[in-house]
């Protein structure tokens, strides 16, 4: 196991990200499970090298765990109460865990890791189908999870993800970032139901197409193919010069 305290971060400065991903009408996240006793989640997480900035080290973390080089990231999140710490989850984590500081240096990582900690929080915006999640050297498992259904986890990281909600949601039509969730071709229909299921509302069909294609970012192909052409829906795409991978 890598000495992180070694690696050549920045002290007292972590990363934490929130992974969307929309499946079967359902806005997920992924959490993965830490390999100790006990039930304890986190969100995908890690630290800022000396010479790298805060948004390249959130991309290298979002790669890490998902496989995907140009992901949509949005930083929406910093928190820097003076009380935030880890010590309390490790504390927890070492009693049912006792073997974990059996030596000097895994004593001296516990004195870095129980600093006061400024957070930056970042959420991404996957296309589910396309990623691979990948644990870590520490993780039991990583897995998809509802966002009405998350485990519990470590300090604040389940009211990082209700921010992550709130931002994404704020950010849907102006900063058009929805389409990032969704398969490289979609339809009116499709795109309906994800913002249903962000936004937690219904919309009427006749309208909400006018609201979306007013944003003039989406380009339209040819028909889908159902077998009955004159109904057929219009295929979407959303093209490549209307995204971007990281915003502040």
């Amino acid at each position: 196991m890598h000495i992180i305290s070694q690696q050549g971060y920045i002290q007292q400065v972590s990363i934490h990200c929130v992974i969307f991903g929309y499946q079967d009408k359902q806005l997920k996240v992924l959490v993965p499970k830490l390999h100790f006793q006990g039930d304890f989640w986190a969100l995908p997480s890690g630290f800022v090298y000396q010479d790298e900035d805060t948004d390249e080290a959130a991309k290298r973390i979002l790669e890490d765990r998902t496989g995907i080089k140009d992901v949509y990231l949005e930083s929406f999140k910093t928190m820097g109460k003076a009380s935030r710490n880890s010590r309390n989850f490790l504390d927890r984590l070492i009693e049912l865990n006792p073997n974990t500081l059996d030596d000097e240096t895994k004593r001296r990582e516990y004195e870095w890791f129980t600093r006061r900690f400024i957070g930056i929080g970042y959420y991404a915006l996957v296309d589910l189908n396309n990623v691979v999640a990948q644990k870590n050297e520490i993780d039991e498992s990583i897995e998809w999870y509802p966002v009405n259904a998350i485990p519990q986890m470590i300090m604040d990281h389940n009211q990082l993800v209700d921010e992550a909600i709130e931002s994404l949601r704020a950010d849907l039509d102006r900063k058009r970032v929805a389409f990032h969730l969704l398969p490289e071709t979609f339809t009116m229909k499709e795109v309906q139901e994800l913002y249903e299921t962000i936004l937690e509302k219904s919309f009427a069909a006749n309208n909400f197409p006018k609201r979306v294609l007013e944003l003039n970012v989406l380009e339209r192909l040819k028909k889908k193919f159902t077998g009955a052409a004159n109904k057929a829906p219009y295929l979407y795409r959303f093209p490549k010069q209307n995204e971007s991978s990281v915003k502040n």
